[in-house]
């Protein structure tokens, strides 16, 4: 997994409540566990205006022009603002890939559901749950003419470029270190080889049959 590193990005204003996860990669796009390939068809539903399948030409399909992810202020956006409740129901772990996959790298609002919130870290994606009242204040700022930047600090667990002063966020210290180092479940136990390896030599030792 990919170290999360500080840098600033496009925000892109999702202005929906309860955004579930078959909104963010429906279901027919689910027949793939590469963790690629999914950026295309984030949305699909809203994103474009025929219905999408597998194996289908993006490049080709009509864009739905009122959609925002379509909307030229936001192209290359790394930042997702959201509404309460995103990622909301199936449990399935496509939908940080295909956010991730598409280029973000931060989700910000109000409230997650819970297994997307713990998913997200798993894959490489940062869920920020600030107040209300300030993913209002952002909401405002990124809908202007000009695309909203900000800068997301995770060391620091600060965000700037919306207001004179930082806006600070909570991370669990654990989650946040395996960002910071890049370590998913597997590169957890990784960190231990040498104590597996020594582990499995022993027993091949003392229970042999096991081996067979």
């Amino acid at each position: 997994m990919q170290k999360f590193e500080t840098f600033t990005g496009v925000v892109c204003p999702l202005d929906r409540s309860n955004v579930d996860t078959d909104a963010i990669i429906p279901k027919q796009f689910l027949k793939s566990i590469k963790r690629t390939g999914f950026g295309p068809n984030l949305f699909d539903d809203w994103r474009y205006l025929d219905h999408g399948e597998p194996g289908m030409d993006n490049s080709k399909r009509p864009l739905n022009p009122d959609f925002v992810l379509n909307d030229a202020r936001y192209t290359g956006a790394s930042i997702l603002l959201a509404r309460e409740n995103f990622g909301c129901g199936s449990s399935r772990e496509h939908a940080p890939w295909a956010l991730t996959d598409y280029g973000f790298r931060v989700v910000i609002a109000p409230s997650f559901a819970d297994i997307f919130f713990n998913n997200s870290f798993k894959n490489g994606l940062l869920p920020i749950a600030l107040n209300a009242t300030t993913v209002d204040r952002l909401f405002a700022q990124a809908d202007g003419e000009k695309a909203l930047e900000l800068t997301i600090d995770l060391a620091a667990q600060q965000i700037t470029g919306a207001t004179a002063e930082p806006i600070g966020f909570d991370v669990d210290a654990f989650r946040k270190h395996c960002l910071l180092e890049g370590l998913d479940d597997i590169g957890l136990t990784l960190q231990h080889v040498d104590q597996i390896r020594d582990y499995e030599q022993r027993r091949r030792g003392e229970a042999p049959w096991l081996f067979d």
